[in-house]
């Protein structure tokens, strides 16, 4: 889209018009007919104003200085994931400086008097076989918790409960995200199709002997046929592929933008086939298939990082200066509290910052422009009731086909309070109908009370039951929620990355926002700077 109306109404950005009403029973259209007063909710979401700050520079001239082995720029999961293999070797030498206040970049959670929610990514599928390092986290998280004739068995308890999704089609609400009935001949049979290629991809060995599709992606084939598939977008190779019903693309486009944030033109078809064929999680107990879930989302994750070293983490401090200095690197930072600036010399530097960042701080890095960013609106709206609906009982995850949201995942959903009254559900919506930045415009410039409204409006097409049930809605804001795995950029990790005492990590080498690949490049990084340094280790990749 070249552009966007900013003074577009709310059934514009959701994409909800005259039909999707229609389909809906009526909800949407009793919400906007009644309008009633709007719930107390907070409006957050990452701090713009440091980040911003950046751009502008104007930082006070070091006043202190100081000395550390290794500096760690970026405190979300690939910086901790650095820091927690680092301590995780017996090497402590090191500390990790984060901009905001705290940890986790966007799987960060928040609380309330009711429950623990996600602000960002919300769960961990099981871990492939390939993913080594993460098992081992894993298993000192006591998620893994012991072995059936060699192969891992999963806590039950974090195992994401039944029901684990379910779908509002033709008026029910149905099990799984595949509509179930109502489907031409026509349109199943693409569906099939669609189901027997993606297994195909995943079963298949390519010739370098890696599995064709896999996670941490730095596993899968670098077949020369497989790598042709990031030349084009999704969309084409779809209908390259002859499918085209209705439904079917519904779907897909629902997992690129839960994913990638981003519609599946603007997806590399090796991306887009990577979300159906690369997850085969190896474990004893039947889970294989499932992911681990907790209130916070992968909040839970980052914060049991963070614990591996809480000595070595300093919040509220602005990286904005890296630079080779001879045989060590000097890392400048703004320490916000006290409006000062720290010159450290260290003998290395892990940039686990988003590469937008990473090459604003640091010059040696360009100015890299080959990542674009998707931006997300997220919601945490706090119920008096559980929501209710004919067909299948509420799932974790819960989706409309009438809506351009992504729809609600329970928190409460886990545990002995999944049927209690009182209940919050966290609600997304990738701005991914408009440009990115377009999108971020929308963000910064749309009152907090618009935002709600588009919430609200959501919620009650869905479950207009629940008109007197909406107490709270707290918004956040991610105007560089993930990066975008358009066509082209795959595979570019090893050209980014510089020559030693430098070192980057984080998800966007990728070009997936998964937290599997940000595991890995902060593991790798982690593993290359102690390498660099002579200290003795073994490695988990």
């Amino acid at each position: 889209m070249p552009g966007v109306n900013m003074k577009a109404d709310r059934r514009t950005v959701l994409g909800l018009g005259v039909g999707a009403v229609a389909v809906a029973g009526g909800g949407l259209a009793y919400a906007l007919q009644r309008e009633p007063a709007l719930p107390d909710g907070d409006l957050g979401g990452a701090d713009m104003a440091r980040g911003h700050r950046l751009r502008s520079g104007n930082f006070p001239a070091p006043s202190r200085h100081d000395e550390v082995d290794v500096v760690i720029a970026g405190g979300g999961a690939a910086g901790l994931s650095a820091g927690w293999r680092l301590k995780d070797a017996g090497f402590d030498r090191f500390r990790l400086l984060e901009l905001e206040d705290q940890v986790g970049g966007n799987a960060r959670s928040g609380r309330n008097t009711v429950s623990a929610y996600p602000l960002g990514a919300h769960y961990l599928p099981v871990a492939n076989k390939e993913a080594r390092a993460l098992r081992h986290l894993l298993r000192q998280l006591g998620m893994i918790i012991g072995d059936a004739d060699g192969v891992p068995v999963y806590d039950p308890e974090q195992l994401c409960a039944d029901m684990q999704e379910r779908l509002f089609w033709q008026g029910r609400w149905q099990e799984g995200l595949i509509p179930r009935t109502g489907l031409p001949k026509r349109d199943r049979e693409q569906f099939d199709a669609f189901a027997k290629v993606m297994r195909a991809f995943s079963d298949r060995t390519g010739s370098d002997g890696r599995p064709a599709f896999t996670v941490p992606m730095a596993y899968s084939s670098r077949d020369a046929d497989l790598a042709a598939l990031d030349t084009q977008n999704f969309a084409q190779w779809l209908d390259a592929q002859g499918w085209r019903a209705p439904a079917l693309r519904a779907y897909i486009r629902y997992a690129m933008r839960d994913d990638y944030g981003t519609e599946p033109r603007n997806v590399s078809a090796w991306a887009g086939i990577h979300y159906f064929a690369s997850r085969r999680g190896w474990a004893a107990n039947a889970a294989g298939d499932n992911e681990l879930t907790w209130p916070e989302g992968n909040g839970r994750l980052v914060g049991l990082l963070a614990k591996f070293f809480p000595q070595n983490i300093g919040r509220g401090q602005i990286v904005h200066g890296v630079a080779r200095d001879q045989d060590h690197v000097l890392v400048d930072s703004f320490d916000v509290a006290t409006a000062t600036t720290t010159r450290t010399r260290a003998r290395a530097a892990i940039i686990a910052t988003p590469h937008f960042v990473a090459t604003r701080i640091c010059k040696d890095l360009g100015n890299d422009r080959a990542i674009s960013y998707a931006p997300w609106i997220v919601a945490n709206i706090t119920l008096s009731r559980l929501p209710a609906g004919r067909g299948v009982p509420l799932a974790w995850d819960n989706v409309s086909s009438t809506s351009n949201s992504l729809g609600y995942v329970v928190a409460t959903h886990q545990g002995p309070d999944a049927i209690a009254p009182h209940t919050v559900v966290t609600w997304y919506l990738p701005l991914s109908n408009v440009t990115p930045e377009a999108g971020r415009r929308l963000l910064v410039e749309r009152a907090a009370d618009e935002w709600k409204r588009i919430v609200r409006d959501d919620m009650l097409e869905m479950h207009p039951d629940l008109d007197s049930a909406i107490e709270r809605i707290d918004l956040w804001r991610w105007g560089h929620a993930m990066a975008r795995p358009t066509p082209g950029f795959l595979w570019q990790a090893d050209k980014m990355q510089p020559e030693a005492p430098l070192f980057l990590a984080h998800s966007d080498l990728s070009g997936l926002s998964l937290f599997e690949e940000a595991h890995y490049h902060g593991v790798r990084a982690a593993e290359a700077a102690m390498t660099f340094l002579d200290f003795r280790h073994e490695s988990l990749l």
